[in-house]
């Protein structure tokens, strides 16, 4: 039985999702103590049982401890299921997040599977879908991952009622280095930007000052940008606006007083900076294809390593024989994964 602390580093939801996706894959049982032991509500939230029970379902998983408060799990997979499968999150729990913790059983399933997700696609804390869609598996696809995700409908705080459909064929996947020329594959062309503004509920014109003052920034510090614009109208009232390029994004959501500008400006800036490094992924994809590089090998630059990458490489180290090492060089972080002989 694998023991992980779960109060170490980043100490929040990601390094209980990470762990029992890599039990899953791996089929090594695993019990986490001390879950988000210094967050204001300690123990698993409401859509971290939802998520671990959901894929304890697809692996035939026995469980202990699996409801919201419970700072102590145990997670003991079995085979994995393929097929179709369903979860209902409730409220607006981030369906990426889910997504992120079944996804590396999903890809080592015997057929093809496709999973079903209702809850928030566009919250805090969270990727956004646009960014998990057009960042996150363009760049899952370099290791050999064939997955196709269908956004249903939008779902954002309080009410989620987000709708989202991943289809994922099985797959051995390979190392990828994601380093060079690698990520411009997903660039229409060399220095443009996508991205979508959305609202719900909301005037037509929210969407659109979003995109514009994003769009006039990026163009400012030299970036063409072709972003589309959705005016909605759906359970949750909401806006949000995603960019992305190669494999590099940002987003940024709206807020109550927060003027649609200051919305569309900040996804702008945090991408320019990002688009600015000579790295090659952005800080926040470094950390979530940590699994992936555990488990298949690889490379790729980041212009830091967060905390998240730092607390990611330190929980498959107690699943995988990979040699996950850092190194710096000019301000950029070049990571490698070297798997066991």
């Amino acid at each position: 039985m694998i023991e992980i602390d779960g109060s170490f580093g980043e100490g929040g939801g990601q390094i209980v999702r990470t762990a029992v996706a890599l039990s899953a894959v791996t089929g090594k049982s695993v019990r986490i103590k001390k879950i988000r032991q210094g967050r204001p509500k300690p123990g698993l939230a409401a859509q971290h049982a939802r998520a671990i029970t959901a894929l304890a379902g697809i692996c035939y998983a026995r469980t202990s401890g699996v409801e919201p408060g419970s700072s102590e799990i145990v997670f003991s997979p079995g085979e994995i299921r393929s097929g179709r499968h369903r979860v209902e999150i409730g409220t607006a729990g981030s369906v990426t997040l889910l997504m992120q913790c079944h996804l590396p059983a999903l890809l080592r399933a015997d057929a093809p599977s496709s999973l079903q997700v209702q809850g928030g696609t566009d919250v805090q804390w969270a990727p956004t879908v646009d960014y998990f869609k057009s960042v996150f598996l363009p760049a899952l696809s370099s290791f050999g991952a064939l997955v196709n995700l269908e956004v249903l409908q939008r779902g954002y705080y309080p009410r989620g009622q987000g709708e989202v459909l991943l289809e994922v064929e099985p797959a051995n996947l390979k190392a990828a280095h994601l380093e060079g020329q690698a990520c411009d594959t997903w660039r229409s062309t060399e220095s443009t930007v996508q991205g979508v503004s959305h609202c719900s509920n909301l005037p037509e014109h929210v969407a659109a000052r979003q995109a514009d003052s994003a769009a006039e920034a990026l163009q400012q510090a030299g970036y063409a940008a072709r972003i589309t614009k959705q005016a909605l109208r759906l359970p949750s009232l909401g806006s949000g606006i995603t960019l992305w390029s190669g494999c590099k994004g940002a987003s940024c959501l709206g807020e109550r007083g927060l003027p649609a500008e200051k919305v569309g400006r900040r996804a702008a800036e945090e991408l320019i900076l990002e688009l600015k490094s000579a790295a090659t992924v952005d800080v926040h994809l470094a950390d979530q294809l940590i699994p992936y590089l555990a488990l298949a090998g690889g490379s790729y630059t980041m212009r830091e390593i967060s905390l998240h990458a730092k607390t990611n490489i330190w929980t498959a180290g107690h699943f995988l024989d990979a040699k996950i090492e850092t190194e710096e060089e000019k301000g950029i972080f070049r990571i490698e994964s070297v798997l066991g002989q």
